[in-house]
């Protein structure tokens, strides 16, 4: 064994999987960063003198003999504002042809922020899509899951979302991209002009999968210097915590580990909580709030992924095709923000919450309409007015093409109510009926 400044070396393999090693060292901590025959490694795991590293690209063509050298410490990013407007890699590396970021090195992955120092989130954070802000609304600190099929457009709703969203920074964490979606993703921001406030960490298809466990960890420390250190309101996007999941359920197998539900590793539920509990309002002003694609298998909202993740967040937005309009829309059934009242009528008009609860009762009496029709009951006038409405209601409110302020919503659901409805049949108080019905 040779030691130099923080580097203890090992020439000795006791064990090689498909993703891991395992040797003897000393005074080695979990997440410690190390290289084997000059790969990439971290350490997953200690018991007693003996060390186990997962190698980020794979342990293939690694002999026995391996030389293995511990870097003294976990993975860093140095933070400044020069991140702003860059693109990296897992490591923290620029992808975007830049120079290296100056600044401080911080480690990644740390602890949440104390409790003590969090606020109740109070602050809105409008994202210009209807079937968020006026049904779903999101709270700054708050951290919340896209639940969608593999094939709804959910990497298209994140820039979108990012573009409009009122922060000061954008953090995007993408895992298993396609090369279509990275560029994707770069294009619409640098044809946005939105580049100074975005920071993008990415992981391809073409990359090791292990390496997405660094992402979440990157995306959080860069969001923790702006929210932290410069009081900024900070939006996280994740996309595609199925594909982190999946990374982990790769690391778990090839460690020989007894597998939980779905063949997701039993440590499923705080490897996730780890990350969205990094959400948070600060007292000084600063926030950061998680905003986490979940493909589904299916629609199958029981598998252990989007289980998990509902226990851990408040709430969850579904995307889903809407056969009637032809759009793809938040499903206001399945999609739900626990803090939306924190918000609504506060930082927002009056009418907001009756608004709401009327505009998604009426269009549950127009699924109810359709089952009727399916059934080949007979419809009456008011069944027939409902399914004119959802259309209507769909297309112009719940679609994620829309894109108008909080105002602009709530006004367009009183034009709408006007056009197929009587006051009482909406059942919203006439105080606001009396202040905002179309009477024309």
């Amino acid at each position: 064994m040779a030691t130099k400044a923080f580097q203890r070396t090992y020439t000795q393999l006791q064990a090689v999987t498909k993703a891991t090693v395992t040797l003897n060292a000393r005074s080695v901590a979990n997440d410690e960063l190390a290289t084997v025959n000059g790969k990439l490694a971290q350490v997953v795991k200690t018991k007693g003198d003996a060390v186990t590293l997962q190698v980020f690209s794979g342990t293939e063509g690694i002999p026995t003999n391996a030389e293995v050298s511990f870097h003294g410490a976990p993975p860093t990013l140095h933070v400044s504002d020069q991140l702003s407007g860059r693109f990296f890699n897992a490591y923290g590396h620029p992808i975007d042809g830049g120079p290296e970021i100056e600044g401080e090195e911080r480690e990644v992955g740390g602890p949440s922020v104390n409790p003590y120092k969090r606020r109740q989130p109070s602050e809105l954070i409008p994202t210009g899509i209807a079937g968020i802000d006026l049904n779903n609304t999101l709270v700054s600190g708050q951290k919340i899951p896209f639940f969608a099929d593999p094939d709804q457009p959910y990497n298209k709703v994140m820039a979108d979302v990012a573009l409009r969203a009122d922060v000061d920074k954008i953090i995007l964490g993408g895992m298993g991209l396609t090369n279509d979606d990275y560029l994707f993703f770069r294009h619409a921001f640098e044809s946005a002009g939105a580049l100074d406030k975005i920071v993008s960490f990415v992981n391809t298809t073409e990359e090791p999968p292990v390496e997405r466990l660094l992402i979440p960890d990157m995306a959080l420390a860069a969001a923790e210097y702006f929210a932290v250190d410069k009081n900024e309101k900070v939006l996280v996007l994740l996309t595609d915590m199925t594909l982190y999941a999946d990374a982990l359920s790769i690391v778990s197998n090839r460690m020989d580990q007894i597998p939980s539900k779905d063949s997701m590793p039993g440590s499923l539920y705080s490897d996730l909580a780890k990350i969205y509990e990094k959400a948070v309002q600060l007292p000084d002003g600063g926030s950061i709030t998680i905003i986490a694609v979940t493909t589904l298998n299916d629609g199958d909202i029981t598998h252990a992924i989007p289980d998990n993740t509902g226990y851990i967040t408040e709430g969850q937005l579904f995307l889903r095709a809407d056969p009637d309009s032809g759009k793809v829309i938040v499903d206001p059934f399945r999609s739900l923000s626990r803090l939306k009242q924190l918000v609504q009528g506060k930082k927002t008009r009056e009418d907001h919450a009756q608004v709401m609860n009327a505009g998604v009762r009426l269009y549950a009496d127009a699924q109810n309409a359709k089952t009727k029709l399916e059934n080949g009951f007979d419809l009456s006038d008011y069944d027939l007015r409902c399914l004119d409405y959802a259309k209507e209601y769909a297309t112009r409110l719940l679609s994620i093409d829309v894109n108008i302020t909080v105002e602009q919503m709530l006004d367009t659901a009183w034009e709408i109510f006007a056009k197929y409805f009587s006051p009482a049949e909406t059942g919203i108080k006439q105080v606001f009926v009396d202040k905002y019905w179309k009477k024309d």
